[in-house]
């Protein structure tokens, strides 16, 4: 589960890498293992995150499902920390409400001082219903200025997306993607005591949490 969940593998990929060290586990095993444990790696990893910074960039990006345009809402500091993510069908100001309500109640979120956002409409009406219910407090900023450092964020975890092809449901989609986000999280660093670039340690880490 993990191969796939952080590095550019198709789960045939992650099968044959299993043969090479002799075992037998079919690429469907592989799946199913995915659909299981990547929603609770990604719940149960939230309590050891470092806390984030009160400078959020916002962004969403296109995700296939079942052939069919689907939007993945994301949200990082600006050291580039995850805050939280949201798969939605539809990119509007109701999504984008969503994901804020998702991303403030999480469990390593802080109240932004600053959200940089980009250029879609959706936004500032959104933006502006969170503030006139007291979601967001009237001194948070709203910055359309570029958001170059939530786009090479997207890049990294583009990479892993795409030998997949595409996602045949939108749960499955969901689930799956909680796994890649836990793993680029510990990539970059996130979890409290384990090391960007140190995989031991994330192996262990992972042990200790499943």
């Amino acid at each position: 589960m993990r191969w796939y969940c952080r590095y550019s593998l198709s789960y045939r990929d992650v099968e044959e890498l299993t043969q090479e060290r002799g075992l037998r586990v079919d690429h469907s095993t592989v799946f199913r293992w995915v659909q299981a444990y990547a929603p609770q790696m990604d719940k149960r990893c939230r309590r050891y995150l470092r806390p984030p910074t009160d400078s959020w960039r916002v962004d969403e990006v296109y995700v296939k499902v079942k052939g069919q345009g689907r939007w993945l809402y994301r949200a990082v500091d600006k050291h580039g920390d995850t805050l939280n993510f949201l798969l939605t069908a539809k990119r509007d100001a109701t999504a984008v409400k969503r994901f804020f309500h998702k991303t403030l109640n999480a469990r390593n979120s802080t109240t932004p001082r600053v959200i940089n956002a980009d250029q879609h409409q959706a936004y500032p009406p959104a933006f502006a219903a969170l503030q006139q219910d007291k979601t967001l407090p009237q001194s948070t900023e709203y910055d359309r200025t570029s958001n170059n450092v939530m786009k090479q964020d997207h890049r990294l975890l583009q990479q892993v997306i795409k030998p997949g092809l595409g996602f045949k449901s939108f749960n499955w989609a969901r689930r799956t993607i909680k796994g890649y986000e836990v793993m680029h999280m510990m990539r970059k660093g996130q979890v409290i005591g384990v090391p960007k670039g140190d995989v031991l340690v994330q192996l262990n880490f992972m042990a200790q949490i499943l």
